[in-house]
């Protein structure tokens, strides 16, 4: 991927924010069980491209730190007497999932590159919980989320450039993007990070 980087094409409407410090406890959920999906889409990408073992050492990694989050994200819960509830659909990432082509190769492309563009978001969204959140412990905790999802962003890219053709993954990548902006648009505010 070089100097290019993983780029938004929209920017997080400030009432996010708002939705989100009204009802964090719910938000923290949200996160954390994110973060669990993330790392559970992670090991089941090791599982179903055993041959690509140029990337599977970083996408056991990715899952470690994954794992990390949820660890992270849940002693936070823990703290505040919440529990994890039963997964509720995520009509962001349901909708960037359908968007996934089929065909072996293309749909490891989109998979990653979703999840690279996903990762993005987040880090958008982490930084700025950290600069609005009063808590200092959660402060810290998301500021230094935020800067993991990015490099989490352009790892998923760097992997597509090491099995394919980069100016394919990167032309895909854009169109993702996109694609992203619009389901972000049409999505209603809630105290989630999606």
């Amino acid at each position: 991927m070089g100097t290019k980087s993983v780029d938004l094409q929209s920017a997080t409407p400030p009432e996010w924010i708002k939705t989100v410090l009204n009802d964090f406890d719910t938000f923290l959920v949200d996160h954390a069980n994110c973060e669990r999906k993330a790392n559970a889409l992670l090991m089941s990408m090791i599982a179903k491209y055993p041959d690509r073992t140029a990337i599977i050492p970083q996408l056991i990694e990715l899952a470690q730190e994954e794992l990390e989050h949820f660890a992270e994200a849940y002693a936070f819960m823990e703290r505040r007497g919440l529990r994890l509830g039963k997964d509720a659909p995520d009509p962001y990432v349901n909708q960037l999932l359908a968007q996934a082509r089929h065909g072996r190769d293309e749909r490891l492309i989109d998979r990653m590159l979703i999840s690279s563009v996903i990762e993005r978001r987040g880090a958008e969204r982490f930084r700025i919980v950290a600069e609005n959140v009063a808590d200092q412990e959660l402060a810290e905790f998301y500021d230094s989320l935020w800067k993991s999802e990015v490099k989490h962003a352009h790892v998923f890219v760097l992997m597509l450039h090491k099995e394919f053709n980069p100016q394919i993954v990167d032309t895909r990548l854009h169109e993702l993007t996109v694609i992203e902006a619009e389901v972000c648009a049409g999505l209603e505010l809630r105290p989630a990070l999606h």
